[in-house]
């Protein structure tokens, strides 16, 4: 008897799986993806993530959907039968569920913040996914966890997909920093810079700080009495707590006045469910477990990170970016700028621990430690080529 190679395949069926998509390419997330695929000839191999198929019955009864994937796509039961048996893998939407473990985008702050207007913020999809996050997460059922390691994955891929190719700066800082306050207004004219070099602005997604350099961004194509006015009308809800609807509120006042804002990236969780996202990010990607957000914000970061004064979080992220620096396990150390001197000289005392961490290492070369926020862009710059600092 001859012998058989244990990777040998027929002449049809190399044809076949070469025919298949590319896996990076194979995604369908939309119904126009849908439609242009099925008129291509075939379903086979691909991923398609949370599309409303109830009205493409006939389409899914004639095309080829062998080794196919559905993710959370509502489609008729003769539909959905016909799939299966012709090969498919078919993962149903789970009733209930606050939040879509599936889904092929980022969020938008629309909506996270759907019936914010009508019923306040308890109300929104942001809140309510919270509420089940906080009665799910300790209770040990594997179903939950489960469906927040798949959510949580799809949105990683999400990101992916919309940073491909941009250059990703980071912006850090305490979530307590007030709207109305100096150190604010300078965060927004810092994320305002930093966008209008070129540079995606990509921050924890949260208050404070993190919303002033989302706020920048969205006000980088407008001219600059636009964040003047903004910052002011933004000072009458200086803070999230007691009353998260009258924040919100006042940051979709400022969007509504001036639309088509500047893009940038928001990645908070609902670990921290009680701070709510900002709605100056234009795409969100908001996380379920907070290890995972934390280094996929630091990481995703190529052009380097900001750490603006903050306290414990911000610390943590300090580090949590020196150490694939310090070992080089993510390639050519990225620049690290921390702003105010005297606050991590001397109230958090940050700088010369990372300085010692540093020595002798590439990425002393990468740090800087600087005044003010306004010194922010040239150091970025003069980082990048490994200038030092």
């Amino acid at each position: 008897m001859a012998d058989v190679q244990p990777n040998s395949e027929s002449p049809a069926s190399h044809r076949e799986r070469s025919a298949r998509p590319a896996s990076h390419d194979n995604e369908i997330e939309s119904l126009e993806e849908f439609d242009r695929a099925v008129t291509a000839g075939s379903l086979a191999g691909r991923r398609i993530q949370s599309v409303d198929l109830t009205d493409r019955t006939f389409a899914l009864l004639g095309t080829d959907t062998t080794e196919a994937v559905f993710l959370g796509c509502e489609m008729e039961p003769d539909a959905a039968a016909k799939v299966r048996a012709g090969g498919a893998l078919v993962f149903p939407p789970i009733p209930g569920l606050p939040f879509d473990p599936y889904r092929g985008s980022l969020y938008g702050p629309e909506e996270l913040f759907e019936g914010l207007t009508d019923s306040g913020y308890d109300a929104t999809p942001d809140a309510r996914a919270y509420e089940w996050y906080r009665r799910t997460r300790t209770d040990g059922d594997v179903f939950a966890s489960m469906l927040r390691s798949v959510h949580d994955d799809a949105v990683s891929d999400a990101l992916d997909e919309h940073l491909a190719g941009a250059r990703v700066v980071g912006v850090m800082g305490g979530h307590a920093l007030e709207r109305g306050s100096a150190a604010y207004a300078g965060a927004a004219r810092l994320g305002r810079r930093l966008a209008r070099s070129g540079l995606t602005v990509a921050t924890g997604g949260g208050p404070g700080a993190m919303e002033a350099a989302n706020l920048g961004a969205y006000a980088a194509p407008f001219d600059d009495t636009m964040l003047d006015s903004a910052l002011e009308l933004l000072a009458k809800a200086p803070r999230f707590a007691p009353s998260v609807t009258d924040w919100a509120r006042a940051a979709f006042d400022v969007r509504r006045d001036r639309p088509g804002g500047g893009a940038s990236v928001g990645i908070p969780t609902w670990f921290y469910g009680h701070e709510p996202p900002n709605a100056f990010a234009t795409h969100i990607a908001k996380y379920f477990v907070n290890a995972v957000r934390e280094d996929g914000l630091l990481a995703r970061s190529n052009a380097g990170v900001v750490f603006l004064p903050g306290a414990a979080g911000t610390v943590q992220e300090i580090f949590d970016n020196a150490t694939p620096n310090y070992y080089g396990s993510r390639g050519e150390p990225t620049p690290m700028v921390l702003v105010d001197r005297a606050h991590w000289t001397q109230k958090l005392p940050t700088w010369p621990l990372l300085q010692a961490l540093a020595a002798d290492r590439p990425m002393a070369a990468r740090i800087a430690l600087v005044d003010s926020v306004d010194e922010v862009p040239e150091a970025l710059a003069r980082l990048s080529t490994g200038d030092g600092s």
